[in-house]
């Protein structure tokens, strides 16, 4: 994805310290979508434009920077939350990695390095996304697989069948209900439980 691509949310209580980032990163060929003067208006604009790019500051009225962002991570709103902020405490900096923030500029930002940073925690930023999917779909698979062969081995049970028929049986059910093979398998275990 190019720059022109990435859209980004800035958030910080300072009207001029927004308008000077709008300037610049617009100039950089990026898509500014909206601006937030504090933590509340900028979660919701992240659930309005789900923008690649967050820049956040820490300390904002009503709710602050870092609790905003501890929002927008467990919402996946972003692909990348960048802190910007005139503080260095190492307080802030481990809440930050707790929550997951991809970057943490310190004010002024220096211009020649805000680009390349940008570019590189998107970059981050989507990488671990997608594997945060793809975990998930494994985790899901596991999920799956286990809740089908402890319903098909109550299916052998219950029924006297063979692995295969059993398996066999849950799929047709599966088919003809219009349900997957791991709903029909949790309907099966269920049953039993109700019946015990």
């Amino acid at each position: 994805m190019t720059t022109k691509n990435l859209s980004i949310v800035i958030a910080d209580d300072e009207p001029i310290t927004r308008m000077d980032l709008h300037e610049l990163l617009e100039s950089a060929g990026y898509k500014v979508v909206a601006e937030a003067g504090d933590g509340f208006d900028a979660v919701e604009a992240c659930r309005k434009f789900r923008p690649d790019l967050v820049l956040m500051d820490i300390k904002m009225p009503l709710l602050d920077g870092l609790s905003a962002s501890r929002l927008i991570a467990q919402e996946d709103l972003v692909d990348a939350i960048v802190l910007l902020t005139a503080y260095k405490e190492m307080e802030f900096i481990n809440e930050a990695k707790s929550i997951g923030i991809s970057g943490y500029l310190v004010k002024p930002i220096d211009e020649k390095s805000l680009v390349p940073s940008i570019e590189l925690l998107v970059a981050r930023g989507r990488e671990i996304k997608k594997l945060r999917k793809e975990v998930k779909k494994v985790s899901d698979r596991l999920g799956n697989r286990s809740v089908i062969e402890r319903a098909k081995g109550r299916v052998m049970e219950e029924q006297r069948m063979t692995e295969s028929q059993a398996y066999t049986y849950i799929k047709d059910l599966s088919l003809c209900k219009g349900l997957s093979m791991r709903d029909i398998s949790e309907i099966i275990l269920q049953r039993k439980k109700l019946d015990d």
